[in-house]
């Protein structure tokens, strides 16, 4: 879900690679040596999934798997999600430099606060149940990324109104099928390596 450059408005901009970095900052801290093979696993698949990419108008629509990278990393879905970005920018000119940091935001952000409140749910629960609340905890966290690029568009001009309201409608598909297939990743991965839903470190 790239912005493209030359789109968003300066103070949009500012603020998005100012949260971005304080994220960034928060989730290397968060980033222990036994959570980089999972970071680095998540960023990889990030960036894989993003190449069936279909463009929709000033943004474009692919998987995420932010809500995924969220409750398995925590803050460290920022640099994660950050070096995805990069990687696909510099490689294939999706999204763009100077938006980056309002992309990553957008990305990573509500793959956190899923972290937040669905990572005890998933880790407590049975490998069932636990499917499920990671089923919904992926579609909320994309839920919240369409409402951000679209809150990112309308902030930068009233000409990207209509624009917002199309990503909003154009990803109400992408909650469910992301919700669907990180719903069967989480049943297999509490069945395999439950480990991987340990406590991060920091507040949940």
């Amino acid at each position: 879900m790239h912005i493209v450059d030359g789109v968003l408005s300066t103070p949009v901009l500012v603020a998005g690679s100012a949260a971005t970095l304080a994220g960034v900052s928060l989730g290397l801290r968060q980033l222990t040596l036994d959570r980089i093979p999972v970071a680095g696993m998540l960023s990889a698949s990030f960036f894989v999934a993003s190449l069936i990419n279909v463009p929709l108008g000033p943004s474009s629509v692919h998987l995420l798997l932010n809500g995924m990278a969220g409750m398995l990393l925590g803050w460290a879905a920022f640099p994660a999600m950050l070096v995805g970005l990069i990687l696909q920018a510099a490689f294939f000119g999706f999204g763009g430099l100077t938006v980056l940091g309002v992309n990553a935001f957008n990305l990573a952000a509500p793959g956190v606060i899923a972290w937040l409140i669905f990572a005890p749910l998933v880790r407590r629960a049975s490998p069932k149940t636990a499917a499920i609340w990671g089923g919904l905890g992926s579609a909320f966290a994309v839920t919240l990324t369409t409402v951000f690029v679209a809150m990112s568009l309308a902030l930068s001009g009233d000409s990207f109104i209509a624009a917002a309201k199309l990503v909003l409608l154009a990803h109400l598909p992408l909650v469910l099928i992301e919700g669907v297939l990180t719903g069967f990743a989480v049943l297999l991965a509490r069945k395999v390596k439950p480990e991987l839903f340990a406590a991060l470190k920091g507040r949940q």
